[in-house]
């Protein structure tokens, strides 16, 4: 696309002098950079970085306090000195256009990467390399190109919400307005033909027209700018109708009083404006006050392990972590808030946050951020602050580890948005035409309606505020999804694996004996160390079950997926495992599960566990056995297989001897057969099946299973409502589809009563936001009554 001047200098521009290797080039005037995103599209931008001083309002010395670190600490949410995460307030941030522009910002600059904006709540969070940009130049970035962010230290600090009154300003000024011009208007209603009225109507007219202009040109801004960076940015949304309509009701009441034709239609364009406004702000209250992520977030069932000030060692919920507190980290487990490293040996792997999976080594008295994985045995650490849910939950959203699975809902959504404004158009310019020769009186009138009552916005609503609430009563009752789409997919299943362990198992009340030589002073200190490293079911029993010792760390811990764990000491070192694990080669099979010990690869014995079944268990197996295939996948041996028969249906399949890649691969193939399969085990043990399934649910009991291969978390309390849970995703695709019915049946009605020349555009814009609240109470209200037996 060739450019003849320049948009901000108006200069010509030289676009011989190419930057970035062929992608961009600059005006030599004053030095404005224009990036190529597409071959007929070119998106400027200034750059600071070669040319400061030249960005409008002086924002350089403005931001200047973003280069203090003690600033800089508060601010940012990560910093391992390499990378940095801030979380930004913008409230300019109002459409579609809008995502669109700060999720490409590192393709203005490749030092950001991650963009990820929340729209409902006007923040964008991004990650930058720390080395070469500084989070003053992010803002720069952000403000030259219309997105300048609030930043205000209180706010951070306290937790106040921000407000943007721009939206009640321009209300109110829509509403002055709309007043003065209906009663400005009521001589023309009236037809009143008193000599002065007659005399000085012109004037009223143009008082008329001035009391326009400022709901035209700032009350409806919005409408402007985002329809403006839609076509931009090649998307017809729905801002553009109406910012037409406001513009073709302007231009014609203008020539109107120009000409005297007559008093034109201020009165329907003030009121149009101050009801579209009036009703934006209805929703905007709507939607705060029917929010779902406030319960949502509140009480994640994550547990991690508490040191008292006497020593013990006690599971507590993550949101009763207070600063100061000190907490016991073991192996692949999720650090779930900021601390101060206190004993040892620190790998912590930060994929969660950064999305790069390279381990760093922390030494005592290192800063450690929440969101890292220890993964090299147990640490200790003080919490520097409590938890913060909303950050977790972020975390294990990260688009860094989404599966590849299609969001039905959003992508049907995307379709009838995308498409909807070009069939508003044309329904609008094709009813207009007919009445421009029918009755030319109504054409105005009928065009205006037409753009204003046919709004994809109840349609855009329906499934995000139905599986949104359904999310939050799902947390209310300790089932915990990752996202609105797992309840999508959980609709659509048809086959639950269960592991055994820890899973349909309960581990607070197994039970085990050793059978084998004693073990030494030395070798039960080692034994009860190497197992508080571990977060495997079976450690967490058994390190329950034996005596106290004295806490030492380890010189080494390793933990080998699907065979065991071992430890080392100074000159000892032990293993806990299988028998082949350990060096035992001749075990005879067991009817129990049984964890085999060597020391210094002698072989030494075993503990049998004996297994208790969770409570409800038959009764849950033989509420699914109706719509369901069952499966049970263990790592274990056969000796349980007796006891399973007499508690599950007929029809459930048992696996045994099941390493973690063959209960992967069991379930690749059911997949390639037709099977959408939901997997349910612990977080960590089984992260390659539940990272394969359709639906991965990792079961809490006192332990951190907070992993981005599991899909949903469920408390162990309520392992028995598994089939309430999926009957209610059913369910909420049920009010979904209801509730695309209902908003069809919105427009289709609208827009007949548009067409036909019923329909004033200020009824227009009266129906148009109640449509969007109404389906939003429905769903709300629908989804709160299906679940009403959920116990």
């Amino acid at each position: 696309m060739e450019l003849s001047s320049c948009f901000h200098c108006g200069d010509p521009c030289d676009t011989s002098t190419v930057l970035h290797d062929d992608k961009s080039f600059c005006c030599q005037g004053c030095k404005t950079v224009y990036e190529i995103f597409s071959e007929n599209d070119l998106t400027c931008y200034y750059d600071l970085q070669s040319n400061p001083g030249t960005t409008p309002n002086d924002i350089q010395g403005k931001y200047d306090f973003l280069a203090q670190q003690n600033i800089i600490d508060k601010l940012v949410e990560f910093d391992d000195g390499k990378s940095q995460i801030v979380t930004l307030f913008i409230p300019q941030i109002h459409c579609s256009s809008c995502i669109w522009i700060l999720e490409n910002l590192n393709k203005l600059n490749p030092n950001i990467s991650s963009p990820q904006v929340d729209f409902g709540k006007k923040t964008v969070r991004l990650q930058y390399n720390s080395a070469t940009y500084s989070l003053k130049e992010v803002v720069i970035l952000l403000s030259s190109i219309g997105y300048e962010p609030y930043i205000s230290l209180e706010d951070f600090s306290t937790g106040k919400s921000h407000v943007n009154r721009s939206l009640i300003y321009k209300l109110g000024i829509a509403g002055f307005a709309f007043g003065n011009v209906m009663f400005l208007s009521f001589p023309e209603y009236f037809e009143v033909n008193e000599f002065w009225l007659e005399q000085y109507k012109p004037f009223f007219r143009w008082l008329m027209f001035a009391f326009s202009l400022p709901v035209v040109f700032y009350a409806s801004s919005d409408y402007f700018i985002s329809a403006y960076k839609g076509l931009r940015a090649k998307a017809l949304n729905i801002d553009v109708p109406i910012a037409l309509g406001i513009i073709v009701l302007f231009l014609r009441s203008t020539i109107d009083i120009m000409f005297d034709f007559g008093s034109g239609f201020f009165d329907s364009l003030t009121g149009l404006l101050f009801f579209l406004l009036l009703g934006k702000f209805f929703q905007q209250k709507t939607y705060s006050f029917l929010s779902f992520e406030r319960d949502y977030k509140s009480y994640f069932p994550i547990a991690i392990t508490k040191i008292t000030k006497d020593g013990k060692e006690q599971p507590v919920q993550v949101y009763d972590i207070k600063e100061g507190d000190r907490l016991l980290i073991r192996n692949e487990e999720l650090i779930p808030v900021d601390g101060i490293l206190i004993k040892g040996n620190a790998k912590i792997d930060y994929s969660f946050v950064t999305g790069e999976s390279e381990a760093i080594r922390k030494t005592s008295g290192d800063k450690l951020f929440a969101g890292g994985k220890q993964t090299s045995g147990s640490i200790e650490m003080e919490a520097l602050k409590s938890v913060e849910q909303s950050y977790l939950t972020q975390l294990w959203g990260n688009d860094v580890f989404n599966k590849s699975k299609e969001d039905g809902f959003t992508t049907l959504t995307n379709v009838i948005s995308k498409r909807f404004t070009i069939v508003v158009l044309s329904i609008a310019f094709i009813s207009t035409s007919f009445w421009l020769f029918y009755d030319s009186s109504k054409a105005l009138n009928v065009f205006t309606s037409v753009l204003i009552i046919a709004c994809p916005c109840a349609i855009a609503l329906a499934a995000p505020f139905t599986l949104g609430n359904m999310l939050r009563i799902f947390g209310k009752h300790k089932f915990y999804l990752k996202n609105a789409t797992v309840i999508e997919q959980m609709a659509a299943i048809n086959t639950v694996i269960f592991d055994k362990t820890g899973t349909i198992t309960s581990n607070k009340q197994s039970t085990a004996t050793y059978e084998g030589a004693s073990l030494s002073t030395s070798e039960e200190l080692l034994l009860k160390n190497t197992l508080r490293g571990s977060n495997h079911p079976l450690s967490r029993t058994l390190y329950a079950l034996l005596d106290e010792n004295d806490i030492i760390t380890l010189d080494e811990f390793e933990e080998h997926l699907g065979q065991g764990i071992e430890g080392v000491h100074q000159e000892d070192r032990i293993k806990i495992g299988s028998a082949n694990f350990v060096g035992k080669t001749n075990e005879t099979a067991l009817l129990n599960t049984a964890v085999h010990i060597s020391s210094n690869n002698t072989y030494k014995g075993k503990y049998t566990f004996y297994n208790s079944y969770r409570k409800g268990l038959a009764q849950l197996f033989n509420t699914l056995k109706k719509q369901y295939d069952l499966a049970i996948l263990s790592g274990d041996n056969e000796g349980e297989l007796e006891n399973l028969k007499k508690l599950l249906p007929v029809r459930t399949k048992m696996l045994f001897n099941q390493k973690p890649d063959h209960k992967l691969e069991y379930i690749k193939f059911h997949q390639s057969e037709g099977a959408k399969v939901m997997m349910i085990g612990d977080g960590l043990n089984d992260a390659g099946a539940l990272a394969q399934s359709n639906v991965g649910i990792a079961l809490s009991e006192n332990v951190n299973v907070f992993s981005p291969a599991c899909d949903a978390i469920l408390d162990a309390d309520k392992f028995n409502n598994l089939g309430d849970f999926l009957g209610l995703s059913k369910s909420a695709i049920k009010i979904v589809n209801w509730s695309f019915m209902l908003s069809l049946f919105y427009n289709v009605i609208g827009v007949y009563f548009a067409v036909t020349g019923q329909l004033a555009p200020v009824i227009a814009a009266i129906l148009m936001p109640l449509s969007s609240i109404s389906v939003v109470v429905f769903t709300t209200i629908a989804t709160n009554w299906v679940s009403r037996k959920l116990k």
